[in-house]
């Protein structure tokens, strides 16, 4: 009881330095999320209408994933120095793999009785994939930018090791200076930032959910 009053006076003591770092983690991944869901969500949805590209893309994005998020980022700095360009272009990279899958696998799982009643129906390729195969799929979807943005608030604490700032500066400061409050402190903010983001959009999907199915 006595290390969480520490942890919770130290966090009070330091708030300027926290909300800075708050603001910070929080700008990093809600772009690199964006950039992500503007790249993922497309590509996804672009293989599965030339399923021969299919298995070349998961391949290497699967292959992405597999990197050390450590050493992504230590990749990146000769091509792109340090600060914020290497760091969402790390984040990118990383997060491409969980919502690229499940879009496909969401799209391509659509009941094929569905998808030949409404060609028998008329419908054309945009008319087919916006008002069958994504509505069916959403689901899919949704889990994979969910897994994504979760994952990339934990990988952004890496940023602060290049400079890119965040709340992985409080836990690198703390491991510097061997402050066991500091590094639990920024820990604690990054879960509870973590699970702040994926109930918020776990209420969005079922209200999304909702107004699809009515």
């Amino acid at each position: 009881m006595g290390f969480l009053l520490r942890v919770l006076l130290l966090l009070f003591e330091r708030r300027e330095l926290v909300l800075q770092s708050l603001f910070e983690h929080v700008y990093i991944s809600f772009v690199a999320c964006l950039l992500i869901g503007l790249a993922g969500i497309p590509l996804g949805i672009l293989i599965t209408r030339f399923r021969s590209w299919a298995s070349g893309v998961l391949a290497v994005t699967g292959v992405l994933y597999t990197i050390p998020a450590l050493a992504l980022f230590g990749f990146m700095i000769p091509l792109l120095g340090i600060g914020l360009k290497p760091t969402l272009f790390a984040l990118f990279i990383y997060g491409l793999l969980p919502l690229v899958r499940n879009t496909y696998v969401g799209i391509v799982n659509v009941d094929p009785g569905i998808v030949e009643a409404a060609r028998g129906m008329g419908s054309t390729d945009w008319q087919l994939l916006f008002r069958v195969q994504l509505p069916l799929a959403l689901p899919f979807i949704v889990a994979g930018f969910r897994t994504v943005v979760v994952m990339t608030i934990s990988v952004s604490t890496i940023a602060a090791f290049i400079g890119a700032g965040g709340l992985g500066v409080l836990i690198f400061r703390g491991i510097t200076s061997y402050y066991t409050e500091l590094i639990v402190a920024g820990s604690i903010l990054v879960a509870a930032l973590s699970l702040a983001a994926d109930t918020l959009l776990g209420f969005l999907e079922k209200r999304l959910l909702r107004r699809i199915q009515m």
